[in-house]
């Protein structure tokens, strides 16, 4: 009899230690980035919840990693004045708009970070072969589509695909998916900034044409543009950061966010409006959506933090049929990569798929008959993923 209560004692010990270290798991995956106590150094933003602080997250089964940098909760003035020098009238009229905590990635997404997502195809060809992981009808909500292998590397990476060299040329359905990928296997919500979060991020506080101040002739100290670049972009982190630690928010390439663009926007935008859903515009079609921060070959007016650019179907010269949804062709898209977002207060499970998935029943379907003729695949992502993977080449 004592046997057996010592033994119970010890299943029951084990279970407890077992619960707590999966209670440790979540708080600290709940909590990254925050912290009880004010830092001594650093960027932080103090919040009901904690400090937010900058954090850096490597992604699991690699040793590859990315910063993220807190942003406040303010109101912020967007849009600009109308007289400011090289305005473009979809830039207003200007709105105030309430934006909620978040951390923004300190460098855009780098050819290191996306190349290995782009590896996945491999990795979800080969468990669908084995009958592995298999993506149903019930599961599909959890599965992502990873990029096909590139029809023509050589344009894609004729600028160079250095690991600290932005990401460029793929869509913005394609960085969606990216974001959710990164979301399953990190624990934490990423996703593409909105196009408010993005204008308060690269503003950093200012109300001037550029975060720096009102002159064109200092861009060259915090951009790569048209008058510097030699032609190409360069590896990110090379020039100033803005007053909040950000760097490449004017120039080297545009980032893509989550709005679609409308020449009048703006004017659809009630003063005071939360920003996190209600500022967002939704898309419904495959193209426009809007671009910020200008490129290594556009113009200074075009860097400004109120220049709102768009995309186009930069896919003319995709022989595929139907058009690849992963990636663009034309020369513009060597211009347009991304940045990172997480918001402080995650939204449900189930209201995520608009922030992840094809906004378009045209992206959707090619994403399908790609898939129904094997030349895409769906894989299951999660936090076990990783090991997956590295069990492949044990089998």
């Amino acid at each position: 009899m004592l046997k057996i209560d010592l033994w119970s004692r010890k299943i029951v010990t084990v279970c407890l230690l077992v619960a707590l270290c999966l209670r440790g798991s979540e708080l600290r995956s709940a909590t990254k980035g925050i912290v009880a106590d004010r830092p001594s150094a650093g960027r932080y933003v103090e919040t009901p919840h904690g400090f937010m602080v900058s954090y850096v997250e490597t992604i699991p089964g690699t040793d590859i990693t990315f910063e993220m940098i807190p942003i406040a909760d303010a109101t912020v003035v967007m849009g600009s004045p109308e007289d400011e020098a090289g305005r473009d009238s979809p830039e207003g009229p200007q709105r105030s708009v309430r934006v909620a905590p978040y951390w923004i990635g300190k460098y855009e997404v780098t050819w290191d970070q996306y190349q290995y997502f782009m590896a996945m195809y491999e990795k979800f060809k080969e468990f669908e072969s084995r009958q592995l992981r298999i993506v149903t009808e019930v599961n599909l909500v959890d599965a992502v589509t990873a990029p096909t292998p590139l029809y023509e590397p050589d344009f894609t990476f004729k600028l160079g695909d250095k690991e600290r060299q932005p990401a460029v040329t793929m869509t913005q359905y394609a960085a969606k998916q990216f974001t959710k990928w990164l979301s399953a296997i990190t624990s934490s919500f990423y996703r593409l900034p909105s196009e408010v979060e993005w204008e308060n991020a690269c503003r950093a506080g200012s109300s001037t044409r550029y975060s720096f101040g009102d002159d064109a002739e200092t861009l060259g100290d915090y951009a790569w543009y048209v008058a510097n670049s030699d032609e190409t972009y360069h590896e990110v982190g090379q020039k100033l950061p803005n007053a909040w630690g950000l760097y490449d928010m004017h120039g080297n390439v545009a980032e893509m966010v989550l709005d679609q663009f409308e020449e009048k926007a703006y004017e659809q935008l009630s003063d005071g409006v939360e920003a996190i859903p209600q500022a967002i515009r939704w898309g419904n079609k495959t193209f426009p959506d809007v671009i910020r921060g200008g490129a290594w070959d556009y113009d200074a007016k075009d860097l400004r933090s109120a220049s709102r650019g768009k995309t186009a179907d930069w896919r003319e010269s995709d022989p595929n049929l139907p058009k690849s949804p992963w990636w663009c062709t034309d020369p513009p898209a060597r211009c347009v990569g991304m940045r990172l977002a997480r918001p402080l207060a995650e939204p449900p499970t189930d209201q995520r798929g608009p922030y992840w998935d094809a906004d378009s029943d045209a992206t959707r379907d090619a994403v399908e008959s790609r898939v129904v003729n094997g030349r895409g695949v769906f894989g299951l992502v999660d936090s076990a993923l990783p090991q997956a993977i590295s069990d492949l080449g044990k089998k």
